[in-house]
């Protein structure tokens, strides 16, 4: 070799480094795929993912062929340019060469092919299956003996490779996903991709009617008020009920009185025979098991009964269906009947507003873990039922009493959450 030209062999010497380069890129490129971009790309039948997804079947195989293709052209390049810089520099050849080559093969053999691949992995990867393929036919019988002596070894240490880490994402590790989507994601299908990650940590009981808000007919009320009830009803399905609402007949779909409204002969027994039976469902049901619940039972709207089986409110597809894709208002303030914005940027809100419902459309941080309306988070948080005039700060936000019952709390005053963060720094002042 020695005998070869000098400018033959400085051009073996950089194809060499080229060739340790691709290894090292190909490497970095294949382990940085996105490994659910790859399986939707080998379903479209991508050639390119296709011979990514086989050697990726078998990483271990996959890196003793790049290793051991690697390691053998980096001797090479090691003897080479060791009999060049003999040539060129003499004597001085081994302290030279060292320092030349490790330059050398740093920046054009690890660090630039491989910060490339990890930049663009399916750039760098996909052509090099093209090469990586064959070689690992040709090379297998090599590949399978390391691969036997790593083996051996692993199990030496007691160290178990039969089980690779899961490739299952978490509902958490699922939203930084849609999160980390960005642009890929319209904003609205984000949020309803959220939403719907939500549904699992959010029960009936967070979303339903209050039981003192369920409007229904009392089948023992006068005849003529239960008609007025029904020409002037805003709702389509009504709970009937004799007495108090633990007492439930059923609930009648408007729909179905329509015509008996018509007929003379229209009486409470012939109400009562249209009305099915209600359905009830535990307050503790997460909303995405209900969602599945009112599909199969092919139910629209369901009572919520507590362990003692009375009952606490009312919860309908549509509510759940909100929590996805949204109020179906665009004024956040008209979405909350209790909510009532003031010109000064405060906000009133009666005391039986739902904080979640507060929190999700105003963009407030109202604690979530203890009482589901405003009333009982102050009545929670004072530990007896305050006078009006009473102030007191929760989350951060301040909040004035404007009205109080003889049972709880009516009315409220809400102070934007920057401006008592004004307010406060300019009295640190």
């Amino acid at each position: 070799m020695s005998e070869l030209p000098l400018g033959l062999l400085l051009m073996v010497l950089v194809a060499l480094i080229l060739i340790s380069g691709f290894f090292s890129g190909s490497e970095t490129g294949l382990m940085a795929l996105n490994k659910y971009r790859l399986r939707h790309l080998v379903r479209d039948k991508h050639p390119g993912a296709l011979r990514a997804h086989r050697l990726l079947e078998h990483p271990d195989r996959l890196i003793s062929l790049i290793l051991l293709g690697n390691n053998a052209v980096n001797i090479m390049i090691t003897l080479l340019a060791a009999i060049i810089m003999l040539r060129i520099f003499g004597e001085l050849s081994i302290i030279t060469s060292t320092i030349i080559l490790t330059f050398i093969m740093v920046l054009f053999a690890e660090v630039t092919p491989k910060t490339l691949a990890a930049l663009h992995p399916e750039r760098f990867a996909f052509p090099a299956t093209w090469i990586l393929s064959p070689l690992m036919r040709i090379g297998y019988p090599v590949v399978w003996f390391f691969n036997k002596l790593t083996h051996g070894i692993f199990k030496l240490l007691r160290i178990d490779v039969s089980q690779r880490d899961s490739m299952h994402l978490s509902p958490e590790e699922l939203r930084t996903v849609v999160i980390e989507a960005g642009s890929m994601i319209p904003l609205s299908h984000q949020e309803m991709l959220l939403s719907i990650l939500d549904l699992e940590q959010v029960t009936v009981d967070d979303i339903m009617v209050p039981r003192g808000e369920i409007v229904g007919i009392d089948i023992e009320d006068e005849w003529q008020s239960i008609l007025d009830q029904l020409y002037s009803a805003q709702h389509t399905r009504i709970p009937v009920y004799r007495g108090d609402i633990n007492h439930v007949i059923g609930i009648v779909h408007l729909r179905r009185t329509i015509k008996l409204l018509t007929e003379e002969n229209f009486s409470r027994e012939t109400l009562l025979e249209i009305v099915p039976e209600a359905y009830f469902v535990p307050e503790s049901t997460p909303l995405h098991t209900q969602l599945l619940n009112f599909q199969r039972a092919k139910r629209r709207i369901a009572l919520v009964v507590d362990e003692y089986g009375d009952v606490q409110g009312l919860v309908t597809l549509e509510d759940i269906l909100e929590e996805i894709v949204g109020e179906f208002t665009t004024d956040p303030a008209a979405s909350i009947k209790e909510v009532h914005p003031q010109e000064d940027g405060t906000w009133l809100v009666d005391g039986t507003a739902n904080i979640r419902e507060l929190n999700k459309l105003l963009g407030w941080h109202l604690p979530l873990d203890g009482p589901k309306t405003l009333n009982g988070l102050i009545l929670e948080h004072l530990e007896t039922i305050p006078e009006t005039g009473t102030s007191l700060k929760i989350a951060g936000y301040t909040i004035d009493i404007m009205q109080v019952s003889e049972n709880g709390v009516k009315t409220v005053k809400f102070y934007p959450l920057a401006d008592d963060q004004q307010a406060t720094e300019q009295t640190d002042g």
